[in-house]
């Protein structure tokens, strides 16, 4: 048995003896009897008994919340997720930041608790996305309460990419809007031109094109020149269905520029079908004429006898008016 091992046992003895009454002790000890079950806790993660120290941290922050220390207590529970991250499935990790961070706000650290929710967020994104975008969007309505709407914004923005990852467009504008609100209330509008850029690709993405144009119109005076010659590019390209204009838009190094989400977003968008020109007519070799009734052939043939006749009658009155200039001439003589 390591030493760690046997000074861990020696702190969790002396946490049960905090914790016994007696006649002239009437109330256990919880603030001494937790101090030592956290100092066990370290003991047995410093030798690499992970499930015994975390489960160490979970009496000491009970305990802490018995005297109503909630700071401590939150702060257990920190270290108990920190210790068994490994061994901990997602959905605990969850509650358990869920409730640290509760714990937190109830001693007046909103900041704290904005931050473990930000950690555990990111302990938890790659395995279950789903429940990290609640936290960061739980951490954003904790910070925007105690720190101001910088810190909020940067949450959501977290949000606001693994949304459009896992392709739920519609929840992604939502948080697009949202962050846009965070910005726009601390003043950072510049900002808010790239997000308006975003909401576009996200609304085309959606095959929305209306939507997209509306939300350029709403957010489009906050955008700088690149932002808006990016937009108006794609919005013409989309509007003439023009798909090698749209292709070209959507490769714009501004684009290419945007956070990876975005950017591998706009190689996704479905390009406008092109109009397809109306066929030429072909004229085939050696074709047969076309079928003509009998009765249009007769109509035909009244018709060209009608004009003959009065092209016949307007060249006998030329040939005469002709004849009797001549003998004017010669009377004249």
């Amino acid at each position: 048995m390591s030493a760690k091992l046997h000074e861990a046992q020696e702190h969790c003895k002396a946490a049960d003896k905090f914790l016994k009454t007696s006649f002239l002790k009437w109330k256990p000890d919880y603030d001494s009897a937790a101090d030592e079950y956290s100092q066990a806790a370290q003991c047995y993660r410093i030798a690499r008994d992970l499930q015994t120290s975390k489960d160490c941290y979970f009496k000491a922050s009970e305990l802490y919340k018995k005297n109503r220390a909630f700071f401590h207590a939150a702060k257990a529970l920190e270290n108990a997720i920190i210790v068994g991250k490994e061994m901990t499935p997602p959905d605990q990790l969850y509650s358990l930041a869920c409730e640290s961070s509760s714990l937190y706000q109830q001693h007046g650290s909103g900041d704290s608790g904005a931050s473990i929710l930000d950690k555990v967020a990111k302990i938890i994104e790659e395995k279950a996305p789903e429940l990290a975008v609640k936290l960061f969007q739980q951490a954003a309505d904790v910070s925007s309460t105690e720190s101001g709407q910088h810190q909020g914004s940067e949450y959501i923005s977290k949000s606001s990419r693994i949304l459009v990852k896992l392709q739920r467009y519609d929840e992604a504008l939502d948080s697009l809007r949202r962050e846009i609100g965070f910005h726009q209330e601390s003043g950072n509008i510049m900002a808010v031109g790239r997000l308006t850029v975003a909401i576009v690709l996200v609304q085309l993405a959606r095959g929305d094109a209306v939507a997209a144009e509306k939300a350029y119109k709403e957010w489009g005076n906050n955008c700088e020149a690149p932002e808006m010659q990016t937009i108006e590019q794609l919005l013409q390209a989309f509007d003439e269905e023009d798909r090698e204009s749209a292709q070209r838009a959507l490769a714009s190094p501004f684009i290419r520029s945007m956070d990876v989400e975005y950017s591998r977003l706009a190689s996704t968008i479905p390009l406008p079908e092109a109009l397809e020109p109306a066929p030429k007519s072909v004229v085939r070799p050696n074709a047969a004429l076309s079928y003509v009734t009998a009765s249009a052939n007769s109509i035909a043939k009244e018709e060209n006898e009608a004009n003959l006749r009065i092209q016949q009658s307007f060249d006998k009155a030329a040939q005469e008016n002709k004849e009797k200039a001549a003998e004017d001439e010669g009377g004249l003589c």
